[in-house]
């Protein structure tokens, strides 16, 4: 059989694929519920946190990943100023390299309520962060549909990264970097990006060769990679791919969104109603492409070295 025609035969079944699970019907129940009232900001230690925790924890189970190492559930506890804390991680297992493990990740909690402030207090959260997480359980459905991943999957969604990336932080402890071969965050990408329609920017675009497998398997398609057009902001450092970078792990970030630029950027203005839902969709869909070659096995980005 032409090798061309296989190749454009395997993409045809992935495109539409990527329509059955990355449909905006599927985003927008994720968007509204993280980010309702209801969720009360998702402040880290908070309620509210803990109703988006057990959501997303039901969401896992409904999709059917396996627990993390020898978690006996979804959750990953931990103390943080005598806070009870917890990152929620779930695990699509690879097969012929289920021992080299790919990171695809996005916080979840916010900023709360500000109990002082008249009329809306609610720190919803909407493109910060309920983006990137609605993001991620849409990957771990879709890539749980396509049972094409050579390398295990390791969902998480990051507690307190508000607080200074704390359950980051505390994931990358329990690590050996060794044997985790990417990470991909995803982080505010509610917004069309300056790039225009159909674009994402990067943090840390020369810092490895991730970058160039990401635009090598977005090539023949509609989207493209951009590096971070702020980097006096350091955003490298400010997202939770930095703990598993400081490690030598490729981890970038993946947004559409300018903190300095974005006028409900840590307001309570940032709801459902301000988010682009279709701008959302195609950086899902560019994620699941330009990854695609990283979890199947192909390639191997190279390790981040860092300096400062």
């Amino acid at each position: 059989m032409n090798k061309l025609f296989v190749f454009t035969l395997f993409i045809s079944l992935f495109s539409c694929n990527n329509k059955i699970v990355i449909n905006k019907k599927l985003i927008n129940k994720h968007l509204i519920t993280l980010s309702s009232d209801e969720m009360e900001g998702r402040r880290a230690g908070s309620d509210g946190i803990e109703k988006a925790t057990k959501y997303i924890e039901s969401e896992f189970e409904r999709i059917g990943l396996s627990k993390y190492d020898t978690l006996n559930s979804f959750r990953q506890n931990f103390k943080f100023y005598e806070m009870s804390c917890n990152n929620v991680v779930g695990v699509l297992k690879g097969k012929s390299l289920s021992d080299e493990y790919v990171i695809v990740s996005a916080h979840y909690d916010h900023l709360g309520i500000d109990k002082e402030k008249q009329g809306d207090n609610i720190y919803n959260g909407a493109n910060d962060n309920a983006s990137g997480v609605a993001a991620v359980l849409t990957l771990a459905e879709h890539f749980k549909k396509l049972d094409l991943n050579e390398r295990t999957m390791i969902f998480i969604a990051f507690t307190a990264e508000e607080m200074g990336l704390r359950g980051s932080r505390f994931f990358s402890k329990s690590i050996d970097p060794d044997y985790f071969i990417a990470g991909v965050n995803i982080e505010m990408i509610g917004t069309e990006s300056e790039f225009g329609k159909n674009t994402a920017w990067l943090t840390g675009f020369d810092r490895s060769d991730f970058t160039e497998i990401i635009q090598k398997n977005l090539s023949n398609s509609k989207y493209k990679i951009m590096p971070d057009p702020y980097p006096k902001q350091n955003l490298f450092f400010r997202s939770d791919n930095a703990p598993l970078a400081r490690l030598g792990i490729p981890a970038h970030t993946f947004s559409t969104t300018a903190v300095g630029k974005d006028s409900h950027y840590h307001k309570v203005t940032d709801e459902y109603k301000m988010l682009d839902v279709q701008n959302i969709k195609e950086i899902i869909d560019m994620i699941s492409i330009g990854i695609l070659s990283i979890i199947k096995g192909e390639d191997t980005p190279t390790r981040v070295v860092i300096n400062e």
